[in-house]
């Protein structure tokens, strides 16, 4: 294993730890709704590139709720492991699910970042030998410092941080890749932002493409008033 790989579609999994509302109202690092979507945008592209992916949560029924449907969407029929621990991995079922896949570099998406992530992440790396990718926007924390505070002890013991855009990216690497390219790219029009937006500006305006949505409107032409 080595810091220096590329994350590919046949290295790495991915967990989702406590992606649950109650979880959510304490997040103050990153706005909420931007944090889901990134949230389902990593779920879509694991989804996308077969990547195994395990969901993880914590005390839903008595404190932190039901996984966001958005992303339980994504994967129907998934179960859901669920703990008592605040960190996944004192959790026997989590570590089997782990090492059933097989793989040793774990892509982490989770909340809070200063408790459920870090402690995660330090677990699985001194004691399971994992290499820990820690999606910094796909993660959220009580307040700015406590997420860039965690982000920099993790950093520190040799996480390495990422964005749900750079491991959809490291996962497709080359756009002659024509299997997952349209699959990315409707991910990318959904989720991500301005570059979506330019994905669909250009599919339409520079090469011709048609719309996406079309619906059967017209555009009616302007008519100056009198």
């Amino acid at each position: 294993m080595s810091n220096l790989d590329v994350l590919t579609p046949h290295n790495c999994q991915v967990i989702f730890i406590d992606q649950q509302p109650q979880m959510a109202f304490g997040v103050q690092s990153i706005d909420r709704q931007t944090l889901k979507n990134n949230v389902v945008g990593l779920a879509k592209a694991a989804k996308i590139f077969n990547i195994p992916t395990t969901i993880t949560t914590v005390e839903t029924e008595s404190f932190s709720g039901y996984t966001y449907p958005e992303l339980l969407d994504v994967f129907p029929g998934q179960a859901t492991l669920e703990r008592s621990s605040m960190n996944s991995w004192d959790d026997q079922k989590v570590r089997d699910a782990l090492a059933k896949n097989g793989k040793k570099k774990i892509v982490v998406s989770g909340l809070w970042t200063e408790v459920c992530n870090n402690t995660f992440a330090l677990s699985a790396m001194a004691e399971g030998d994992y290499e820990i990718y820690m999606v910094a926007d796909a993660s959220g924390g009580t307040s700015k410092e406590a997420h860039d505070y965690a982000m920099q002890r993790m950093i520190q013991a040799g996480v390495i941080p990422m964005t749900w855009q750079q491991v959809l990216l490291e996962w497709q690497r080359d756009w002659a890749h024509k299997e997952t390219y349209d699959a990315v790219m409707e991910l990318v029009r959904a989720h991500s932002g301005a570059y979506g937006m330019g994905v669909d500006y250009a599919y339409s305006m520079v090469h011709k493409a048609p719309q996406r949505v079309m619906n059967d409107y017209e555009i009616i032409a302007p008519v100056p008033a009198k």
